[in-house]
């Protein structure tokens, strides 16, 4: 692993931690009557606070990738999952609260995790045309379950409970699969030029897929602290991103029963210190504001 790819995907994990944050403090301010609508976005790009949040996303997505560009996508999502410990740093500054015994295990299941993964993974670069029907199905079954999951969290049962953990959920398959599809667009960029790259479907289907997951953590931040949706986000995007890039970008990955071994234990760990992490004390929890959402939902 190069320190390029290092420094440029840390970065981004810290920008959109940070933006993160922002973005659900606005967020939950906005109707309720805009959940899971366009309205939503309209409503939030004229509030300041959600705008810098999003200027902050969209330096880390810029950053990612760039990162992207430098390095497998196996290799850079783990480390972009590390945003939740910036995300969890600036509340803790606003909260006050000590990291406790919570806060530094989730910190070293992540950073351990992380580092696990990627030295027995030993992640290297493949070809990123290779089976255009195995990358059509790979994608269609990501988005097909990011679907189904939104029309479950769109009920009103479960608008205030499972609701957020499942947008959570469905946004971060469509932006593994959008990273993915941007370090295609990177590769055709560099290789063929800016007409082959607008001339290709992959920069168009990013952009859906951006602004479909916007929404849907937008309406997920709406609804719920950042603690409830921010995880699962958190953790499903990496794991979305190293299915994709093992798929159908030709990423590969050492396959010996040692090194499978400490993968699997690494990602479970990536998934245990995010957890870990999202449910500290201080992250925000808007309670109030929850609990009066439920009767007013009920």
């Amino acid at each position: 692993m190069s320190v390029l790819v290092l420094v440029l995907s840390v970065s981004a994990a810290c920008c959109l931690g940070f933006g993160f944050v922002f973005q659900q403090h606005a967020a939950q301010r906005a109707p309720l009557s805009d959940f899971l609508s366009p309205r939503l976005l309209l409503d939030l790009v004229r509030v300041p606070e959600w705008l810098g949040g999003i200027g902050l996303m969209v330096c880390g997505m810029v950053l990612g990738a760039l990162a992207l560009g430098q390095g497998e996508i196996s290799l850079v999502e783990p480390l972009l999952a590390t945003n939740l410990i910036f995300a969890l740093a600036l509340s803790r500054h606003r909260t006050r609260q000590s990291l406790g015994r919570q806060g530094w295990a989730g910190l070293a299941l992540l950073a351990g995790g992380v580092t696990a993964f990627i030295v027995a993974g030993e992640p290297r670069g493949g070809d990123s045309e290779s089976d255009p029907l195995r990358q059509w199905l790979i994608m269609g079954v990501m988005a097909g379950i990011a679907m189904l999951l939104t029309l479950y969290a769109k009920g009103s049962r479960h608008r205030f409970t499972a609701g957020p953990v499942l947008l959570g959920v469905a946004a971060g398959l469509l932006y593994g699969v959008q990273d993915a599809l941007t370090r295609v667009s990177g590769k055709r960029l560099s290789e063929e030029g800016w007409v082959a790259l607008f001339t290709g479907w992959q920069p168009y289907v990013v952009l859906v897929l951006g602004v479909t997951g916007l929404l849907l953590v937008q309406s997920a931040f709406e609804t719920a602290p950042l603690r409830m949706s921010l995880p699962a986000l958190t953790a499903a995007q990496p794991l979305a991103g190293i299915v994709c890039g093992v798929g159908f970008m030709g990423d590969q990955l050492r396959m010996d029963a040692v090194a499978l071994t400490w993968q699997v234990v690494g990602l479970a760990a990536i998934v245990g210190g995010i957890v870990l992490l999202g449910l500290h004390p201080a992250m925000p929890r808007a309670e109030g504001r929850l609990e009066g959402r439920e009767v007013e939902g009920h």
